[in-house]
């Protein structure tokens, strides 16, 4: 179906139809989950998941705080459930707000986290595709997702999904609060739908690109990523997929952190350093001396993400300039592509199982046991 060798960088290719098509699932349905006096009563909002759903929380934090005046925390399941205060919970009617997002809906620690929330007072929201999974019974309301099925490969689809249904659900709760226009709520929506036609244009470019530095890389060591912000979540999603097609060492950092620590690290030329930055990141100051550092002080090899038009792009190193969006949030459905195609295929070239094929001594995890079937203890 796409001129591609393996499922993760077709997986990309696909995203664009994906988008559409979850687009036209999603908006209306983002509009009916919660009623106008639902949504008027948050005093604040809790975002929580893990792995790439911890991602997607991150990455769209400050998109529920710029758009519904709401303080907005991201808080890992385990934390949640396990740690996060009583009496930060139910602390109002029905407040906070928690968001739970999973796909399969069964992984065993974001279910507690919810079961927890609930009984101790707060309103739960599950972003799933499996309301009978453990999240689903779990939740007091849910927002499902269909996500076409495609053959296996770490995250890629499902991760743009869970992006998008957050997205419209910051838009909806900031429109019905009166936060701005409906017409400018509208004009929001339709710029994270006009991605799937930017990224669509970019991707012959942007796959030729990730393929020829794929064979660059693919006798380093280790991996570095960096981003802040928004950019940070697509910079620790990167991190992520390091793990899960290539099996190699990663690590992920801010922007800031970077120039306190990561950069004293030895063998300098053997690492893959990822920087993340939109174009019209608050950051972009710090990003560029990051980027100069690494690049022309250290001669660290170097992939920059950014937007066409970016200062970044001036830099002598690899850059993937995405198409700028009109909302800055957008770019957060487009810039995790480059470096799903990049692991992709690099853990092809390296000739590794996706997640070691759960074989050896990573055995335990077969069929995703690790995660779905830790004992819950809810108090």
């Amino acid at each position: 179906m796409y001129p591609i060798s393996n499922a993760m960088c077709r997986q990309v290719w696909s995203l664009p139809e994906l988008l559409r098509q979850q687009y036209e699932d999603l908006e209306p349905k983002t509009r009916k989950v919660l009623t106008t006096p639902e949504i008027f009563s948050i005093q604040r909002i809790v975002l929580t998941g893990c792995g790439d759903s911890h991602a997607a929380a991150m990455a769209t934090r400050y998109a529920f705080e710029t758009l519904t005046g709401i303080p907005t925390e991201v808080v890992p399941a385990i934390e949640l459930s396990r740690y996060y205060s009583e009496s930060q919970l139910g602390f109002a009617p029905h407040n906070p707000l928690v968001i739970a997002v999973s796909n399969s809906g069964g992984i065993a620690r974001v279910g507690e986290a919810i079961q927890r929330a609930v009984r101790h007072g707060a309103f739960a929201l599950g972003v799933t595709g499996n309301p009978e999974s453990l999240l689903g019974r779990s939740a007091s309301r849910i927002l499902p997702l269909s996500i076409p099925s495609f053959e296996s490969a770490p995250g890629t689809r499902s991760y743009l999904v869970s992006l998008l249904a957050l997205l419209l659900l910051a838009i909806r709760f900031g429109e019905v609060r009166g936060r701005y226009t409906m017409d400018q709520a509208m004009a929001w929506r339709m710029d994270l739908l006009h991605q799937a036609d930017a990224l669509e244009k970019a991707l012959p470019e942007l796959d030729s690109q990730m393929k020829a530095l794929a064979e660059k890389w693919k006798d380093l060591e280790a991996f570095d990523f960096i981003g802040a912000g928004p950019d940070y979540a697509a910079a620790w999603f990167g991190q992520a997929k390091v793990y899960e097609a290539a099996g190699r060492y990663a690590m992920c950092i801010n922007t800031e952190e970077w120039l306190h620590m990561n950069f004293f690290m030895r063998n300098v030329e053997r690492i893959g350093t990822v920087l993340v930055t939109a174009g019209d990141s608050p950051a972009m100051s710090r990003a560029l001396e990051t980027a100069g550092h690494a690049v022309r002080d250290m001669g660290r090899p170097t992939l920059i993400v950014t937007n066409q038009g970016s200062p970044l792009t001036a830099l002598d190193c690899t850059v993937a300039a995405l198409p700028a969006p009109e909302w800055t949030y957008s770019n957060l459905l487009t810039q995790f592509a480059p470096l799903c195609l990049l692991m992709g295929y690099l853990g092809e070239l390296l000739g590794e199982e996706d997640g070691r094929g759960c074989k050896g001594p990573w055995s335990f995890a077969a069929g995703g046991a690790g995660i779905t079937q830790s004992e819950i203890l809810v108090k």
